[in-house]
């Protein structure tokens, strides 16, 4: 299925939604929406990412949207209207984003401002859905542009830094709270970079590697937030 299929689709879903009306897209009531951002589970949220990154490396989108709309789900809580237009949003951005020359970082970075706006709707925060989604596209550029590193990284490593200064926005959280779970994830995604390099292998050790990395880095990141 390519990808005009998979997007049509998906609008075609969350436009039914919205015509809908009713309960569909109300915005929550503010005691329902405090500490969304800080209450998941973090071995659902690892799993899940990890199914969106090996679908986006392969270009299976049907993969990387269920994978997606079961992030927006688990880690916002959303409605199916909101967790739909949601997982259509980190979909187009991913795709956007996904071209190897000849991406489009703008239209990356709109979907993702939209997204947040979403997230502030359902979860009371970001203050600023545009900061979030900078921050955000931030981290996407530096992982594209570093090499992948076989040691874990650490505290002044560019990527680090940038997932690093994404968490301490959307949480709130000092720097020093939320490095370490930077880090898981930058060794995730070290790990999936390897295995793309290798010619993505279904059988490879270093897919069970990653996913460890990133149960890890949503354990670290659920320690730092939750109070």
């Amino acid at each position: 299925m390519g990808i005009e299929v998979v997007t049509a689709r998906m609008r075609s879903a969350a436009e039914r939604l919205a015509g809908r009306g009713g309960q569909q897209g109300r915005r929550p009531a503010a005691r329902d929406r405090a500490g969304r951002l800080r209450s998941f589970d973090p071995a659902r949220i690892a799993d899940l990412e990890y199914r969106a990154w090996t679908g986006y490396y392969r270009r299976n989108w049907p993969q990387v949207l269920a994978a997606l709309a079961g992030l927006v789900r688990a880690g916002f809580g959303m409605d199916w209207y909101w967790t739909l237009h949601g997982a259509w949003l980190l979909l187009r951005a991913s795709q956007l984003w996904a071209p190897v020359p000849g991406n489009d970082p703008a239209g990356a970075r709109a979907c993702m401002h939209r997204f947040y706006a979403l997230v502030k709707l359902s979860c009371g925060e970001p203050a600023s859905p545009a900061q979030a989604a900078a921050l955000e596209l931030d981290w996407w550029r530096v992982h594209r542009q570093v090499p992948y590193a076989t040691a874990p990284r650490g505290a002044g490593d560019e990527l680090v830094e940038s997932v690093t200064r994404l968490y301490c926005y959307l949480y709130g959280e000092p720097e020093a709270a939320v490095r370490p779970a930077a880090e898981h994830r930058a060794r995730a995604m070290d790990l999936s970079d390897q295995w793309v390099e290798e010619g993505c292998p279904p059988d490879s050790p270093l897919l069970a590697q990653e996913h460890a990395a990133l149960v890890r880095a949503y354990a670290a990141l659920l320690a730092a937030v939750r109070h």
